[in-house]
């Protein structure tokens, strides 16, 4: 039998966004004046920060100072494995809150592409047949006799507070998880660990809590010498994301479906319909050569970042093989969380293929040694086909590439390329260009 509304909540938000009360409406109102882009981020926030504080705690002085100190030990236990210098930011301490606050921009890069296409399908699906009469009697009182413009407009901004509910579970869940920053493969903000989260997943491992932190600290001071001295790379990562998303095909049929459909005390349906189905399951060519990139490059940056940290643990951390095979497993299953996540997007961003990258690495390192081995990202054209690595290595028992002439030969022209490579979107150093909003930095604490 269905749950007959609620007379002050007749659109289900209660339900839909954690509210209760008489203010409900006003709260729509409010959302519903959201003018940022396709996703409703201050309810994305808002849904976010409030799944985060219902297990959050604070990071304690001492666990402030543990962090700090486990990052300057990886710092030099990474300089001899490794030519690319330390990032010079001091390892942080964030609360899952501190998490969210400080890296919500970089999400923002992310989702915004994709979301857009289905917003706008929202508004096309209406176009396309569904009237103000086909709406439930609660919408087409709030539309009064506003125009099929208006409808449409109201309809792409609603499906952008829906959007953002939905973006705001995932990312509050995926505060509960997330271990270090760059966790999820991509840079998001300044070199931290997350306490409270490294503490629950070293209880399930028998391994000492201060060994699990060290750990993760290699990997995260690893991740964050790259992003930091290889300066196109976030920008090569955000573009092949973006490439992707242009190329989406969004499923109208889902939507209208769900528009047609909708029942105030089950509002939960829009959601569930933009959770999932409607992205068509066969890529387009372009989608499929900017997937190829992006695989490649998260394989090749989780791949160095695997064989660099092993270099420095190995021999020196009792139980460094077994975290290493337990960080390589999380890596390519992934969270419930993360799962949710990419299912919004279309799009997953696990390294599949980290296993082969991290043999090609230390292939590259025992024939041609360190310098060569780093020299290898200071330009996207250099990076290996994981699909032909003979063709890039060399056959075992034959001269490799000859690295050498290749990287001078680069140099004569590298600066021109720069320059156009200064003409991303995201900027010569990968940070957002000059239209992109400010970052919303939060506490790290």
């Amino acid at each position: 039998m269905t749950e007959a509304p609620d007379p002050n909540d007749p659109f289900g938000l209660g339900k839909m966004f954690g509210s209760s009360g008489g203010d409900l409406f006003a709260q729509l109102q409010r959302l519903l004046s959201w003018t940022g882009g396709p996703v409703n981020w201050d309810l994305a926030r808002e849904v976010a920060e409030a799944a985060a504080r219902a297990e959050d705690r604070p990071v304690t002085p001492e666990e402030t100072r543990e962090v700090a100190e486990a990052g300057r030990l990886a710092d030099h236990w990474l300089d001899p494995m490794t030519t690319l210098p330390a990032s010079g930011s001091e390892q942080a301490a964030w609360t899952r809150t501190g998490w969210l606050t400080t890296t919500l921009q970089s999400w923002r890069q992310l989702v915004d592409p994709v979301a857009g296409r289905v917003t706008a399908a929202m508004g096309t699906a209406l176009e396309r047949g569904l009237s103000g009469e086909a709406l439930p009697p609660e919408i087409a009182g709030l539309l009064g006799n506003a125009g099929p413009n208006a409808l449409t407009g109201v309809m792409q901004q609603f499906g952008g507070l829906v959007f953002g509910a939905q973006v705001g579970q995932a990312l509050g869940t995926l505060a509960g998880e997330v271990l270090a920053t760059t966790e999820v493969g991509i840079p998001l903000g300044r070199p931290a660990l997350l306490p409270a989260n490294v503490a629950a997943f070293a209880d399930g491992l028998e391994i000492p809590l201060d060994e699990v932190r060290l750990y993760l600290a290699l990997r995260e001071a690893a991740h964050q010498r790259l992003f930091e001295h290889v300066p196109w790379l976030k920008a090569h990562l955000y573009d092949a994301v973006d490439a992707y998303a242009r190329g989406i095909d969004v499923d109208l049929g889902a939507i209208e479906q769900a528009l047609g459909s909708f029942d105030p005390s089950n509002p939960e349906a829009v959601q569930e319909a933009l959770a999932g189905g409607l992205f068509e399951q066969q890529p387009t060519e372009a989608q499929q050569a900017a997937l190829a990139r992006l695989e490649n490059a998260l394989a090749l940056v989780e791949g160095w970042v695997d064989m660099v940290v092993d270099s420095a643990a190995s021999g020196t951390l009792p139980h460094a093989a077994q975290l290493r095979e337990t960080v390589r497993r999380r890596r390519a299953s992934g969270g419930p969380a993360e799962q949710t996540f990419a299912t919004l997007v279309g799009l997953q961003l696990r390294p599949r293929r980290l296993r082969e990258a991290a043999q090609m690495w230390e292939l590259l390192t025992e024939r041609r040694g360190i310098e060569v081995r780093d020299a290898v990202w200071s330009h996207p054209d250099l990076l290996p086909d994981l699909d032909d690595p003979d063709s890039w290595l060399g056959p075992v028992g034959d001269p490799a590439v000859d690295w050498d002439a290749g990287l001078r030969a680069l140099d004569k022209d590298l600066d021109g390329e720069l320059d156009e490579d200064a003409q991303s979107p995201y900027g010569l150093d990968g940070e957002p260009g000059p239209e992109t909003p400010p970052d919303q930095a939060g506490p790290e604490t």
